[in-house]
């Protein structure tokens, strides 16, 4: 098969000039599919930011008060 000049009519029968026809869809057809892996690569970086405060905020219970005066010693623990 010949290679198609931009334009020529587009084989696919659309009537159009190929330049406005065929390549504009494959162009659509990855743009939607880079559009999608950047809101889900956004997706999963909003969870682990969610999961890692939620963490941070039960280490803090866990851990206690950072620092108790003792009478007994006469200083910070």
């Amino acid at each position: 098969m010949a290679a198609v000049g931009r334009n020529a009519p587009c084989p696919c029968g659309s009537g159009k000039k190929y330049k406005r026809c065929c390549p504009l869809k494959r162009a659509r057809g990855s743009a939607a599919r880079s559009w999608l892996l950047v809101v889900a690569i956004a997706a999963m970086l909003l969870t682990g930011a969610i999961v890692a405060l939620t963490s941070l905020d039960e280490l803090g219970e866990r851990r206690g008060p950072a620092r108790v005066w003792s009478e007994e010693h006469g200083h910070w623990h």
